[in-house]
């Protein structure tokens, strides 16, 4: 692979060969839809990805990976695992 910069090689490869920083990932099923997220503060999480739900949500740009998702309590309706 050749690759075209103007960047310096020591900052293109920074971070090379080091682990990966270990993340905590929910899955959540909320109605219909599943979702898998990153938690960020107790209650709300950002989207990692949709993991099943009707295939309309899929376009739906609340639901998008990155958004911020209030995934509640669980007597709210969410379910955790």
């Amino acid at each position: 692979m050749t690759l075209h910069t103007i960047i310096p090689l020591d900052i293109v490869t920074q971070g090379l060969g080091q682990e990966a920083e270990e993340r905590t990932y929910v899955e959540i099923t909320s109605g219909r839809l599943r979702l898998q997220l990153e938690p960020v503060y107790p209650g709300v999480g950002r989207i990692v990805r949709l993991v099943d739900g009707p295939l309309n949500d899929y376009l739906r740009p609340e639901l998008a990976p990155g958004m911020l998702f209030a995934y509640g309590r669980p007597e709210d309706g969410a379910t955790f695992s």
